[in-house]
């Protein structure tokens, strides 16, 4: 059974493992914006007491942005259950625009968001090389051996 909780600061020294696993650090670098893992509000999923999921927001006046998502286990509902209690908190907090950034060779979260309801709504050129400056372990290629050089911004009106 899947529980979906907020995130406390318990969590936070699993949540630094959990990052450094998924995104290669505790930090994520989106369009200039320099994110650290211990100030992320967001949600859990909990298979028992392994995290098996894990979505990030941060929250700038009317809009939130959601910074990470992850899911161990595809297919099996843990993203959408995230992204639905994202959605919610975000409703909660008063924000008109839920807003993500993808790179341009994430073609499955491309498709996921778009599937949920995101819409495409910027592009940003040669962006992944300016994030590479501030986090140099950000790879060259990523799914499929796509080059990675691209921010691709989508966003969902609430």
């Amino acid at each position: 059974m899947i529980t979906i909780r907020s995130i406390t600061r318990e969590d936070q020294p699993r949540l630094r493992k959990f990052w450094v696993e998924r995104w290669g650090g505790e930090i994520i670098v989106a369009h200039g914006v320099v994110y650290h893992v211990d100030t992320m509000d967001g949600f859990l999923a909990l298979d028992g007491k392994e995290i098996v999921g894990l979505i990030t927001l941060a929250h700038s006046q009317d809009s939130c942005e959601i910074v990470s998502i992850d899911s161990i286990h595809e297919d099996k509902g843990v993203g959408t259950s995230l992204l639905e209690a994202v959605i919610q908190a975000a409703r909660e907090k008063g924000c008109k625009r839920l807003f993500l950034i993808t790179t341009n060779d994430n073609l499955q979260a491309l498709g996921f968001f778009q599937k949920r309801g995101f819409e495409l709504s910027a592009l940003r050129r040669g962006a992944v090389n300016e994030s590479r400056k501030i986090k140099l372990g950000i790879p060259l290629t990523g799914h499929d051996d796509i080059p990675i050089r691209d921010e691709l911004e989508l966003e969902m009106n609430l």
